[in-house]
């Protein structure tokens, strides 16, 4: 540090030198104010309002970043909406068209319903497909490729790669349900010797548990002229094996029947001890004890059947267990008017009362004809509910077949063990069950994520610093499922115009539109659009509520960094006065001697 050198009577001047030089640099300043409208061009110039302008432009910074994230998951959401939207008129739609083809002139309209159901298949599986930026939007977490196939593929399948589609699904179930040979008894037996006649359940656990009408029971108006013996059914057991020790995180699907005699499905996890939760299995010391505790998560639910990839090869052993069976034997008291009624359950819960009534000559609809003796009689009555029961077979057990196994191709998976469940025959042809490993037969129709359990969570929006928006969704959900598996079963379903179609007809057609408007509390393709439109009203209020905070914070950092020109100006003009009368008065007195003095 350099000290000057003390020159007497130089202070004055000094410190007006110093004087000058301050108002000239404050000069400068206000002229760079009015020239750029801000207080100073560093935050260093801004003294103590620097951190407060540095904590207003933080907060500013991520309001711009919410604005901006909410902007591009409204866009989001409104594509997702109008597709789900979409599917929901393409669905009601269909279901109007089955209200008015059921009576009336609107039978024909009927032939066009298989065409009408194709268009509007494919037109439900574009909107699916909707993309955004480069992204699709209904895949969940995937976006970088379409969600869904194709309405052909779904429909016909794959036949180069083996893969078959929903149409043959259906096909092979129905085959399976109806069996083989005409009339068709819905895998029942129907025998009769003598005077009586036996409708009994198959005698295979497999096919019993799975396929065909159950009998539920066998009444008699007149016991003494049409004796009826019921027995009860019991459900086979279900002996659980794996053919290796399954790993952590391979998924089993378990078939159950519910109380209503449906049947469903329950998905569980293997995961290693101490790790499990809701939907899993612990896998054991060894295969079999995995399969113990397998069956133990089940909570003694009815099994009808297992699938799984394999390994680990999970199977279902079906023993023991009672056929249900009727046996009605006719009586010397039986008069014409008596009448038996047999009650048959279906597979989704569903039953049909089949009713018989003795008359002279059988010849109306659901009568049998009183024979020359009680054998024939039993003949008669034989012959008259087999052809109830193919009636009964070729309508109701038709449709529930179809529907059911729709719903299970649309509820396939990629995933490992989750393919759509598929008949399993015996050396003759004949259904005896279900697939342990169905991989590899059938079009897997859905490629996206199928891993969350909530799918609104597989996209969100973080619209500010706690909170975010889910706005994912998947065209996987079952709600879409049962509006294609509805579409699906009337697009690989033809019908006739004429009255004699009715009874099929209505068959379909209410188990079809049930698929297609699920009853309340059962999850629909208009719950989604209600929770898409309150996720894109939380976008808007919150988005309205940071462009306001934005203003606040920015009326802050213009309070400190901007200054008003006005005001500038004026303490310009002063300060240029004042600096005008001192470099006057400083030449002046420079300008001053002894000489001009005297």
């Amino acid at each position: 540090m350099t000290i000057a050198p003390f020159a007497a009577g130089t202070a004055a001047a000094d410190l007006n030198t110093q004087r000058l030089v301050a108002m000239k640099t404050t000069l400068g300043t206000l002229s760079n104010q009015i020239g750029s409208g801000r207080t100073a061009e560093t935050y260093g110039g801004l003294g103590t309002g620097r951190t407060q302008s540095l904590s207003a432009h933080a907060q500013i910074s991520a309001l711009d970043g919410y604005i901006v994230a909410a902007g591009t998951g409204a866009t989001r959401v409104a594509l997702a909406s109008a597709s789900v939207q979409q599917i929901a008129t393409l669905g009601s739609s269909a279901w109007n068209s089955l209200v008015s083809a059921r009576t009336g002139a609107g039978t024909t309209a009927r032939s066009t319903l298989q065409q009408d159901a194709a268009g509007n298949l494919g037109g439900a599986l574009d909107a699916l497909n909707q993309s955004t930026g480069g992204q699709y939007i209904l895949g969940g977490r995937v976006t970088d490729r379409a969600p869904v196939e194709t309405a052909s593929r779904i429909l016909d399948g794959d036949p180069a790669s083996g893969l078959d589609g929903v149409r043959t699904v259906i096909a092979e179930r129905q085959a399976a349900d109806l069996g083989a040979g005409t009339p068709k008894t819905g895998r029942l037996d129907l025998s009769g010797t003598g005077a009586s006649m036996s409708l009994s359940e198959s005698q295979s656990p497999g096919v019993r548990a799975n396929f065909g009408f159950t009998i539920a029971r066998a009444v008699s108006s007149n016991p003494a002229g049409l004796a009826v013996a019921f027995q009860a059914g019991a459900p086979a057991a279900a002996t659980l094996s794996f053919a290796s020790q399954p790993k952590d995180g391979d998924i089993v699907r378990v078939s159950v029947q519910n109380t209503d005699g449906s049947q469903g499905f329950v998905d569980l996890t293997a995961r290693a001890a101490g790790s499990g939760g809701d939907g899993t299995f612990t896998i054991g010391a060894d295969a079999a004890a995995s399969a113990q505790n397998l069956t133990a998560a089940l909570g003694g639910k009815t099994v009808t059947g297992v699938q799984s990839a394999n390994p680990p090869g999970a199977s279902a052993a079906l023993s023991g267990g009672i056929p249900a069976s009727a046996t009605v034997t006719v009586g010397a008291g039986l008069q014409a008017g008596d009448s038996v009624q047999i009650t048959v359950g279906l597979r989704d819960g569903t039953s049909q009362t089949i009713s018989l009534t003795a008359s002279a000559d059988g010849k109306a609809t659901g009568s049998f004809a009183i024979g020359a003796s009680a054998d024939d009689t039993a003949t008669n009555l034989k012959a008259a509910l087999a052809t109830a029961l193919d009636a009964s077979a070729g309508t109701d057990l038709a449709a529930s077949s179809a529907t059911r196994a729709a719903s299970d191709f649309f509820a396939g998976s990629s995933s490992p063990g989750l393919s759509p469940r598929r008949v399993a025959t015996d050396a003759s042809g004949n259904a005896t069950g279900y697939v342990a490993d169905p991989s590899g037969r059938t079009l897997i129709w859905y490629k996206g994520d199928d891993t969350s359990a909530d799918p609104r969570r597989t996209a969100t929006v973080p619209v500010s610093g706690d909170r975010s928006v889910a706005i994912g969704v998947q065209a996987n959900e079952s709600a879409f499922r049962g509006t294609l598996s509805g579409l699906a079963v009337l697009a690989t379903t033809p019908f006739d115009e004429t009255d004699t179609d009715n009874a099929r007809f209505d068959a379909y057609s209410g188990r079809v539109q049930t698929l297609l408007k699920p009853a309340d509390g059962q999850p629909s393709v208009q719950g989604i659009a209600s929770e898409l439109s309150l996720a894109s009203a939380q976008i808007d209020t919150q988005t309205t509520q940071n462009k306001a905070t934005k203003a606040v914070l920015q009326k802050t950092v213009d309070g400190v960094e901007s200054v008003s020109t006005e005001e500038a100006a004026t303490k310009l003009l002063s300060l240029q006065t004042q600096l005008q009368a001192s470099y006057q008065a400083t030449s002046m007195l420079s300008k001053l001697t002894l000489t001009s003095y005297l």
